[in-house]
């Protein structure tokens, strides 16, 4: 690795999964003008360069990760978005130079999202808890609307298939178990009433 005093961030990190990370790596005043990268994997030497800076302080995105160089500060600012259970990994903060770029390891956890149930409707039968009805804030509002959109299909098709079926189904029991006028009983009855 070499020289990792040269550059300092955090060793642990911990994001929501759909949500966003942002970590700051701090670097000493001799690397200014020196790109700076993120890298994913464990292994130093193999680890794979996500996002590299120009040497300027221009935001670089690639995917779901940018990174921006504030040489005012000493620091650079790399995010990681729409964060997926297997982002979890090791990363390294790194600045290019000539020989053994110095780089800081930091360990990345995702946090499960929380699970969440559909928006309940007046028809619906199942009782709803408080718990599930959480929704965590980092949750986007493109996840709400498409969990609402789902929650809106479901009543169409309880309303339009699973009523008419059951009204159906209701409609045969009582017809086959409807009272039934004997062919003797009819004829009797007339000739009671021609008397």
């Amino acid at each position: 690795m070499g020289g990792s005093f040269d550059i300092r961030g955090p060793k642990v990190m911990r994001g929501p999964e759909r949500g966003s990370l942002t970590v700051r790596c701090r670097y000493g005043p001799g690397w200014k003008t020196h790109r700076k990268w993120w890298c994913r994997g464990v292994d130093w030497a193999r680890c794979k360069i996500l996002v590299i800076t120009t040497g300027s302080e221009q935001e670089v995105e690639r995917d779901r990760v940018s990174i921006r160089d504030d040489q005012r500060n000493l620091t650079f600012t790399v995010t990681m978005e729409e964060l997926r259970r297997d982002d979890e990994d090791t990363y390294w903060c790194g600045i290019e130079r000539t020989g053994a770029d110095p780089g800081f390891q930091v360990k990345v956890t995702i946090d499960p999202a929380p699970t969440t149930a559909s928006t309940t409707t007046a028809m619906s039968t199942a009782p709803v808890t408080p718990e599930e009805t959480r929704v965590s804030p980092t949750v986007t509002s493109h996840h709400s609307e498409s969990r609402s959109l789902l929650s809106s299909v479901h009543f169409l098709l309880l309303l339009f298939l699973e009523v008419p079926l059951l009204l159906t189904m209701l409609s045969a029991v009582l017809w086959v178990n409807r009272p039934q006028r004997s062919s003797w009983g009819t004829q009797s009855q007339l000739g009671h009433e021609n008397q």
